[in-house]
């Protein structure tokens, strides 16, 4: 008897462990009788218990909440403070390019003096200021006066000096 009992045993273990498949109507049954189990289990769970979940998670959701409501206003005061700081960095740069554009023009009309000054010297003197010059403004010069009177003022100047201001002139950029 005993023999045959512990069979049973053995044999049940063994079912219970090999995979069941399960036609669509036992499926349903099956997922209609899990649902209930659950619904059991929630009914004997007390509201009050219920009721403290639910408030349990609502405050997690209000702490949630802050919290991304603090990020949003973060992110809008560094939206404001970078848009701020665009606004000046762009004032900034157009005084900068305002400045390099008035340099500019000052000093195309000092250029312009000095092209007069030069242009009204003997050819001698102008030589003697020229070859000391800065040799880029000299060639600034140099081109802004008449090529009769610059061919005259490259003869009274130094070889060296001459050709180097010669060259320079050939390879500026009109």
């Amino acid at each position: 008897m005993r023999f045959i009992l512990f069979s049973f045993l053995i044999m049940g273990t063994a079912l219970a462990n090999e995979e069941k498949i399960y036609s669509e109507k036992d499926f349903i049954k099956k997922v209609a009788e899990e649902v209930a189990a659950q619904v059991d289990k929630i009914k004997k769970s007390s509201v009050t218990d219920l009721t403290k979940e639910i408030v349990k998670k609502n405050e997690e959701l209000s702490l949630k909440e802050l919290e991304l409501k603090k990020r949003e206003d973060a992110l809008l005061a560094s939206e404001k403070d970078l848009a701020a700081k665009y606004i000046e960095v762009d004032r900034k740069q157009k005084k900068i390019i305002g400045c390099l554009d008035k340099n500019a023009e000052e000093e195309k009309l000092r250029i312009t003096q000095v092209v007069d000054m030069i242009s009204n010297m003997r050819p001698q003197k102008a030589a003697e200021i020229l070859s000391v010059q800065d040799s880029f403004i000299a060639v600034q010069i140099l081109q802004k006066i008449d090529p009769k009177k610059a061919s005259k003022i490259f003869n009274f100047m130094d070889k060296d000096i001459s050709a180097k201001l010669q060259k320079q002139y050939l390879q500026m950029k009109k």
